[in-house]
């Protein structure tokens, strides 16, 4: 789709926006842009919402990120892109993996901008050493060889094997939006990731309405994982999707969308 270049300070993120009415703010996961979201941006803005999905820094069309972004940095430049754009309305903040730990922050740092919450596919703890240490090692492998070899090891634990076998179109668009991701910018992420906070502790004074959507087959962020969260925010809902994994939205577009679209109409 094609995007808006739009200057945040520092930085210029390429933005698509699509619709008129309650904002919904899209925050993509890890290594990829906007255009996850792809099956989503048009069915919300025809159901009368106005979405913004942009490239994070350093992602897709966005300007280069520079050695290490971290979770907060992500949420302070979407605060910024909210102000630049007149988006004075509370948004609906809807983030997978990468983008649900942009979530916490947003809702930690700008809770005034906030109306709801959409977690997909993502975690509250921090990583343990193990982890964390792969992300280190990746992102010194991406800023040497590039991102060529990055889809052959993620996609197949980003889809379901439903889906990896039998859906050629998803395992595509994913390598595909993975390979045109600036190296530099996958790196960063993944130092900012490693050294993230455990916020846990937070799930508890989450004081706006949630939705918790989860792929039954994740293995990255399981529905073990996902429910424990959903228990512990107070006002939140809780959606399984069948044969999806960690990219529940692109996997199964059309669950995904129902589910959103009915936490919407009744939140």
């Amino acid at each position: 789709m094609q995007g808006e270049r739009i200057p945040i300070g520092e930085v210029t993120l390429n933005v698509v926006i699509r619709g008129e009415g309650e904002p919904v703010l899209l925050a993509h996961g890890f290594p990829l842009d906007h255009s996850m979201w792809e099956a989503q941006i048009n069915v919300l803005a025809a159901e009368g919402y106005q979405v913004i999905a942009p490239d994070l820094r350093g992602f897709g069309e966005s300007d280069p990120a520079t050695d290490k972004t971290t979770m907060a940095q992500f949420a302070d430049d979407l605060s910024r892109l909210l102000a630049k754009l007149n988006v004075t309305q509370p948004v609906t903040f809807c983030g997978l993996s990468m983008g649900g730990y942009i979530a916490w922050q947003f809702f930690q740092r700008h809770r005034t901008r906030l109306a709801r919450l959409i977690l997909c596919d993502t975690r509250a703890n921090d990583d343990d050493e193990k982890v964390a240490r792969g992300r280190l090692v990746m992102a010194a492998e991406v800023e040497r060889f590039g991102v060529a070899k990055v889809p052959s090891t993620m996609v197949p634990k980003l889809l379901s094997p439903i889906s990896f076998e039998k859906n050629a179109a998803v395992v595509q668009s994913l390598e595909a939006m993975i390979l045109r991701q600036d190296p530099a910018g996958v790196a960063a992420a993944q130092r900012g990731m490693a050294e993230r906070e455990n916020v846990v502790h937070l799930l508890p004074t989450i004081d706006v309405p949630t939705l918790v959507i989860c792929g039954e087959a994740d293995s990255i962020t399981p529905p073990d994982v996902m429910q424990e969260i959903a228990a512990a925010i107070a006002d939140s809902q809780y959606v399984e999707i069948a044969g999806a994994g960690h990219m529940a939205p692109m996997e199964r577009s059309v669950e995904v969308n129902t589910a959103i679209l009915n936490f919407l109409k009744t939140s």
